[in-house]
């Protein structure tokens, strides 16, 4: 049996003001910087030990980890980052405030273009201050990421696992992951063989770990969250109430 730990990336300042973030670079709030830390003083206490670490392009991402592994001392460790593990690009609504987005067109469709897996947000524009065309970290893309369904998210990480994470496994490499929300959702998905309709209601709260247990054909035997349960179930219902007016 292999394993695995998986983490989303601490409170960002976007998450704490409740705006689609996608692939908009934002920081880390302060609370995330002390999420981040518990999160690697747990893993530490828990005696987890890593060979190997990866990130997506986004600095919350990159941030989280490096805190990790310096509460780890594992600041050594090789980390590669991956721009397949990057956020769902929320096309249009990137920089919008999901609250205001519910007055304006209802629950359900927030939830959709949050959470659904086969709908795209209305696709980023030019004028846009918050699209990606022009970032030089993505210009060996053959063509700009207008806007994501998380179905586009899986196939990303899928091939991501295919061809970074099982090689190392082979190894017998122990490997932490540091993603996004939806980038954490597609993964599960596609190991844990979640239905599209079961994966909307998955909220992957930030800067927990994922205990992943993985069968001899590297798909999940099972996963859990690590850590105090009750403070678990308050950062999940932070995720879900952000789509929702009360």
């Amino acid at each position: 049996m292999y394993k695995i730990v998986l983490i989303r990336h601490g409170e960002s300042e976007w998450n704490k003001t409740g705006k689609f973030t996608g692939w908009v670079d934002v920081d880390l709030s302060p609370a995330g910087l002390k999420q981040s830390k518990e999160a690697g003083k747990l893993l530490k206490k828990e005696k987890f030990k890593f060979d190997l670490a990866y990130a997506s392009f986004l600095k919350r991402t990159v941030k989280t980890l490096d805190i990790i592994l310096d509460e780890m001392d594992l600041l050594w460790l090789p980390i590669k980052k991956d721009w397949r593990l990057n956020e769902k690009h929320y096309g249009c609504l990137q920089g919008l405030n999901k609250k205001e987005m519910v007055k304006k067109y209802s629950e359900e469709q927030v939830l959709l273009w949050r959470r659904s897996y086969n709908l795209c947000p209305p696709a980023i524009k030019t004028s846009s201050p918050y699209n990606q065309m022009t970032d030089n970290c993505y210009s060996f893309l053959k063509k700009p990421i207008l806007t994501e369904s998380l179905k586009d998210v899986e196939n990303r990480v899928a091939s991501f696992w295919q061809e970074e994470i099982i090689p190392q496994l082979k190894k017998n490499k122990k490997i932490l992951i540091v993603a996004s929300g939806n980038s954490l959702r597609a993964l599960l998905k596609y190991l844990d063989n979640i239905s599209a309709a079961d994966i909307v209601n998955v909220n992957i709260p930030v800067a927990i770990p994922i205990v992943l247990e993985l069968n001899n054909k590297f798909k999940a035997n099972n996963w859990h969250y690590l850590g105090d349960t009750k403070k678990i179930s308050a950062l999940i219902n932070n995720v879900v109430k952000q789509g929702k007016l009360k």
